[in-house]
């Protein structure tokens, strides 16, 4: 069988279904535009809403429920000061992901063979964007 070829290999490891359940969770709730460009604001540093909204040029309700959808799959959290919220992103893994899914982006769009992937650590960022 074919896969008795794979797991014959020494280095051979398959993630748990709930592990690849979670994992494609996080990467449908960054199949949003939005989503995307209120992940890298907030990997600037911790905003608010209507920050928020103005930066990825959406509502504020809108980026709202965004959030909270982000918040709940663990990519963001927030820290509540009087009346406000402030958001942040949830920690650096979130900051790799990101940074490679635009990356990965990058290449594609700019036909960049993928050897050169190693030389950068993010994406370019094309003006006014």
């Amino acid at each position: 069988m074919l896969a008795d070829m794979h797991t014959s290999l020494p280095e051979f490891d398959m993630p748990g279904d709930e592990q690849v359940h979670l994992a494609a969770e996080s990467f449908r709730l960054l199949a949003d535009p939005t989503r995307i460009k209120v992940l890298w604001a907030l990997l600037q540093g911790e905003s608010s809403v209507a920050c928020l909204a103005e930066l990825a040029g959406a509502a504020p309700t809108a980026v709202s429920q965004h959030l909270a959808k982000l918040r709940l799959a663990g990519l963001v959290k927030g820290r509540r000061e009087g009346t406000f919220v402030y958001y942040s992103a949830a920690n650096n893994h979130v900051r790799t992901l990101l940074a490679q899914a635009l990356f990965h982006a990058d290449h594609i769009d700019r036909d960049i063979p993928s050897e050169h992937a190693a030389a950068q650590a993010l994406p370019h960022r094309p003006t006014g964007t």
